[in-house]
């Protein structure tokens, strides 16, 4: 597609800008209204329910709608970053077109909503938490109180300041690299409301809380993005054929997500007949049949109006059809606002335990064997990644084969490997147990930190995804694949990549989590769990990938550093686990002590058998590594020969003919040297001298044939040639 060029701003674009802004806010104030009103339908329950007074109009009503007022200002920022992100189409320098601006514009006045939204639900939840009107606790002695008290209060406290920087970088930014940052820290800025709630107490709350991940990122990237669409239609936006296909794609993958996990969340607080029975179920359908009706006439209106686009026309449909369905997606909004207001129905069954309600889930038995390797609990977020990075992978093999291009079995069989580690390390029995026992904790730290990665950098994934997608071309926007190939080139690669920066990150890691308190503060919490794991992958995919990996790295090492970066790790991961099994302290011990496990009584034991394990796994992955590097050296000396030999087919041997005639002429002025300082000698020794020249221009004469005295340097290419290689082909 040629480069287009955004046109002059005229007076119906104007007026079509406005009417954009226009209905955000009226869609706005009616997800407002929709909060509120199924609030007061429910709101009084709530308060008697939790054993508080009634805190009054103020809090009651304006809480819902001050959420509103946030969530309005996350979904515009976050889809208008996405849109700068991934879907208009930056210069070829790395600048923002001029469309690209006005959306990271648009993304800094949404932001500075959702700051002000975000900064108000402070008192308004610290009030409703309480009973209170708002006004009895602006004080700041008893507002500071309650945001140490209250998680939930907390966690809206920490957007508030994640979402202030997004706002300050939106209003700096004039790079595509940038703009990229922004959007992942306004995706941040979600999670920690994420992980409080209803989803983040109770039973299976692990369950909840990886669902609603999925959930709020998907509604937030599908109604967003859709604004974004519509504001960019209305600019008179460049590429808008484009972006509407890049945005369908993922509205299609969002819906999906939204309806998958809103199955599970919903599963796990209301029992099938409580759908008809409680004011929690009613809404959940509610809100389960607009999603429906809403991802399958989004879908197929969108589809048209993506066609009628590519023709050349559709822009007035767009913006028709981008109303109705922005107007359905904030009402449900308005519903999840009020589902999150409403208490979830007394669970039925016997009171959840000490232990299920700090992780989760209940454990009965302790890790045994059988425990470890068959009582498994899939993990939503890892176990999801882990798969559908497997798939990913055999669809890209796939699509080469499709072509009559070969991918090697040995890297796929790699990646499943490493898929299936961490899939074992998050999803089976040691994944259950590791938040409560410190020795199954630290083998999921060896698996994900030290064997993953291994095996995942040995599928070369960057390779075959480059393989995969197509070049944009000099005169078409930039699309997948050069957006991975900024990531490999950008500086934060390069950085992570450094030797000593991997190194350190590698064995660092380990002794400022566990012997700094920080693993103590994280272990009462869900998502500290979900970052710790991705920590662990993260840190050692970038340590094994420039040592063993497929992919060119940033910063290629010689073979000696590769070896000398893998025996720099190792006494540094030995010294850990000695300190662990020397150490008279017990990490964690407050937590792993409130759980009242029955059949956890040593924890000090425990302890010393997690350092244990510390100090024997790093001798596994060291004996995969050194094999790899064994193979990949083996390999590199073998396509050396063979280049070696293909160039003498092609030249008739001509660097080793020039090479002989070299040895021999140094042999003729060695001969010609001895001669001249013999002339007033003996005739004898001058034969001598003539001998010994032609002896020496023998000796140095090097034959194609095969002749022992080769080239220094030459000699093992050479014999693994005339061994192993078959000249000519």
């Amino acid at each position: 597609m040629p480069t287009e060029t955004a046109p002059a701003p005229t007076p119906d674009r104007r007026a079509a800008s406005s009417t954009v802004g226009i209905l955000v806010v009226t869609a706005g104030v009616l997800a407002a209204l929709v909060a509120a009103a199924l609030t007061a339908l429910s709101g009084s329950d709530a308060y008697a329910l939790l054993g508080l007074p009634d805190p009054g109009p103020v809090t009651k009503y304006g809480l819902p709608v001050v959420r509103v007022l946030a969530e309005t200002g996350a979904v515009v920022c976050i889809g208008s970053l996405l849109l700068a992100s991934f879907g208009i189409p930056a210069q070829r320098g790395g600048s923002l077109t001029a469309d690209g601006y006005a959306a990271v514009r648009t993304a800094g006045w949404a932001a500075a909503v959702w700051f002000a939204g975000a900064a108000l639900m402070v008192p308004f939840l610290a009030a409703d938490a309480t009973g209170r009107g708002v006004s009895e606790v602006l004080s700041a002695d008893v507002l500071f109180g309650l945001l140490d008290a209250l998680e939930e209060v907390k966690a809206w406290g920490l957007s508030a300041l994640i979402v202030f920087v997004v706002a300050l970088l939106c209003r700096i930014v004039l790079s595509w690299g940038w703009t990229t940052v922004a959007f992942g820290a306004a995706l941040l800025g979600l999670f920690p409301v994420i992980a409080t709630g209803h989803s983040a107490s109770g039973g299976a709350h692990d369950m909840a809380t990886n669902s609603l991940l999925f959930h709020l990122f998907g509604a937030t990237l599908w109604v967003g993005g859709l604004v974004a669409l519509l504001a960019h239609g209305a600019r008179g936006g460049a590429h808008l054929p484009l972006v509407a296909r890049r945005f369908s794609r993922i509205a299609l993958a969002a819906w999906i997500a939204m309806a998958l996990s809103g199955v599970v969340n919903s599963l796990v607080r209301v029992t099938p007949e409580q759908l008809v029975t409680t004011t929690y179920g009613v809404l959940v359908l509610v809100k389960v049949v607009a999603l429906v009706a809403l991802g399958a006439f989004g879908y197929a209106q969108r589809s048209k109006v993506v066609q009628r686009l590519a023709g050349g026309a559709g822009r007035g449909a767009l913006l028709r059809l981008g109303a109705v369905e922005v107007l359905t997606m904030f009402a449900t909004i308005g519903v999840a606002v009020a589902l999150g207001r409403t208490p979830p129905p007394a669970e039925s069954g016997p009171t959840p335990g000490r232990t299920e309600l700090l992780i989760g889930y209940p454990l009965p038995e302790p890790p045994d064997a059988l425990n470890l390797l068959f009582t498994g609990r899939f993990d939503l977020v890892w176990g999801t990644l882990a798969l559908a990075l497997a798939v990913f992978y055999l669809l890209g093999v796939r699509r080469l084969r499709a072509r009559g291009d070969a991918w090697p079995v040995g890297r796929t069989a790699a990646w499943l490997l490493g898929c299936l580690t961490i899939l074992a390390a998050t999803s089976s029995g040691i994944g259950r147990y590791a938040p409560a026992v410190f020795s199954v904790h630290m083998g999921q730290h060896m698996l994900l930190s030290m064997l993953a990665p291994v095996f995942l950098v040995l599928a070369g994934p960057t390779s075959l995804a480059l393989r995969v997608f197509k070049p944009a071309g000099k005169e078409h926007p930039p699309g997948a694949r050069e957006w991975l190939l900024a990531f490999l080139h950008s500086p934060i690669t390069r950085v992570l990549t450094n030797p000593f920066v991997a190194l350190g990150l590698f064995v660092g890691s380990f002794y400022a989590l566990y012997f700094s308190g920080l693993f103590d503060l994280a272990l009462p919490q869900h998502w500290a769990h979900i970052a710790m794991n991705a920590h662990f992958l993260l840190v050692g995919y970038v340590f094994y990938w420039p040592v063993i990996g497929i992919d060119p790295a940033p910063r290629q090492l010689p073979s000696m550093g590769k070896l000398g970066l893998v025996f720099a790790s190792m006494p540094f991961h030995a010294f850990f686990g000695v300190v662990l099994m020397m150490s008279q302290n017990v990490i964690g011990e407050n937590f792993y002590r409130s759980l009242d496990l029955p059949w956890m009584t040593d924890l000090l034991a425990d302890q010393q058998l997690g350092g244990g394990l510390a100090w024997a796994s790093g001798e596994v992955p060291l004996v995969v590594v050194m094999l790899a590097l064994l193979i990949q050296w083996s390999r590199a000396d073998y396509r050396a020969a063979r280049r070696i030999d293909r160039k003498a087919d092609a030249d008739g041997e001509a660097d080793l003919a020039a090479y002989n005639e070299m040895l021999r002429r140094l042999a003729g002025n060695d001969g010609s040297a001895a001669g001249g300082s013999g002339a007033g000698g003996s005739s004898a020794e001058d034969s001598g001298a003539a001998g010994s020249g032609a002896a020496d221009s023998g000796a140095g004469d090097v034959r194609a044939t095969g002749s022992s005295a080769e080239a220094p340097g030459e000699e093992g290419a050479r014999e693994d040639s005339s061994a192993g290689t078959d000249r000519g082909n």
